[in-house]
């Protein structure tokens, strides 16, 4: 009687490890995958402030989901304490760091306008969303009658 429930307990511990190893393949695929997309946008999109946005969203998203993974893989100890620290620590830093290059880039290059839409005002910004938002509801209104 001793030895069935001894062999439950290990069919239901090989049943979580086969778990482990599948979500963190997967999350590890996943982050893979990830980067991939990033690469592409970083090698074909055209502009910097759009190979910027896609190499910050790619490295904060793939890096999270490769070392949820790894996380998994390790179970519950110091080291997985350790990868949580650096995960939180990627979410701070990398778009901050983003968010500085571009404002780097924004405020230094003079052909900005050929790329983009700069406003010296938000107020003209705010009048222009507002316009745009009565015409969406003006056609709207127009398709339902």
């Amino acid at each position: 009687m001793i030895m069935g429930d001894m062999g439950k307990g290990m069919a239901v511990m090989e049943i979580l490890d086969w778990f482990r190893l599948i979500a963190g393949g997967a999350l590890l695929l996943a982050g893979l995958l990830i980067f991939l997309i990033e690469l592409y946008g970083v090698f074909h999109l055209h502009y910097v402030l759009n190979r910027m946005h896609a190499a910050a969203m790619g490295d904060t998203l793939g890096i999270s989901f490769s070392l949820v993974g790894l996380m998994i893989f390790s179970g519950l100890n110091f080291t997985t304490l350790k990868m949580v620290l650096i995960v939180i620590f990627l979410w701070f830093a990398s778009p901050v760091s983003s968010h500085l290059l571009a404002k780097l880039e924004v405020i230094t290059n003079e052909k900005l306008g050929n790329h983009c839409q700069r406003y010296s005002d938000i107020s003209d910004l705010e009048k222009e969303m507002k316009a745009e938002r009565e015409k969406e509801k003006e056609a709207e209104a127009g398709g339902k009658l």
